[in-house]
């Protein structure tokens, strides 16, 4: 092989390394204004919902979405919740990761890639509760601040574990900078355009997120306050709730809120819905 040829080839392996290395050095800065970007964590096949107070023939689909949200404010970044599959549950050559009944076609932190964010970037975590569908990766936010409430920390370290997680998949946060929510409201940035608020019923320390994006108009995510929006339709509480009287109440509040916001309520669960959702790197602002 002569010099010529050597440098042709060094030049045709420069422009297609080019692009993907820019890929990998792309790094995101802080928006002007609030953004909210939806990540796909793939489907949970439901194997019976009869827990649900329902029959098959009585909804549109019996899957649920797996979703996680990050939201880019001018002051910060917070990561809500972190779908069902760890990103170790994907195999190196390719294909869908799996656990439990839950599938899902790409990992979390390649999502996170593609807008420029690394794990590590993340000042906020915040999980809209304990079970296990929603702290898939949780152990890759470890080194944020995890805003929690204390009935659901109690029982993700608890002994013994709760059937209705996987510890494995969140055992770093036990060491995270935490700041226990005591409040029902808790507003992220402190200028009301990122606010969690409680809701216990499904969980001890269940929460919903507010946010009021310019453009959108405000937008309130469900965590598991529904699942199916036949749900909400029918006004069904699952049996299998942690307290049914709470999760009616924490509902009837968040009716009441919506009517006086008039925010959109998306239902983190509802496949229909959330299919027609833009997801990252698209945004919504």
């Amino acid at each position: 092989m002569n010099n010529r040829t050597v440098r042709a080839l060094a030049l045709a392996f420069l422009l297609i390394a080019a692009p993907w290395a820019m890929t990998q050095q792309r790094k995101a800065e802080l928006p002007k204004s609030l953004r909210l970007y939806v990540f796909d964590g793939g489907t949970l096949d439901i194997p019976d919902v009869t827990p649900y107070q329902f029959k098959k023939e009585d909804l549109a689909t019996t899957k649920m979405s797996v979703v996680s949200f990050l939201i880019a404010h001018p002051k910060g970044t917070l990561m809500w919740d972190a779908g069902a599959v760890p990103d170790t549950a994907f195999k190196p050559g390719g294909g869908p990761g799996t656990l439990r009944y839950a599938s899902s076609a790409k990992p979390l932190g390649a999502q996170l890639a593609e807008i420029g964010f690394a794990p590590s970037d993340i000042q906020y975590f915040a999980l809209s509760h304990f079970h296990w569908d929603h702290v898939g990766n949780a152990n890759l936010f470890a080194g944020a601040t995890w805003l929690a409430r204390k009935g659901d920390r109690d029982i993700m370290f608890g002994d013994p574990p709760s059937p209705r997680t996987e510890p494995a998949n969140f055992s770093a946060l036990k060491n995270s900078k935490t700041t226990m929510l005591e409040k029902d409201d808790y507003d992220v940035f402190g200028d009301g355009t990122v606010v969690i608020k409680a809701t216990p019923g499904h969980s001890p320390g269940h929460q919903v997120l507010f946010l009021k994006l310019p453009k959108t108009g405000p937008v309130l995510l469900s965590g598991d306050l529904y699942h199916y929006p036949e749900e909400r339709k029918f006004n069904r509480i699952p049996t299998t709730e942690f307290d049914a009287k709470q999760t009616a109440a924490s509902r009837a509040a968040v009716e009441e809120f919506l009517k006086k916001t008039n925010a959109q309520l998306w239902i983190q669960h509802d496949l229909i819905a959330t299919a027609k959702l833009k997801k990252a790197p698209a945004f919504y602002d």
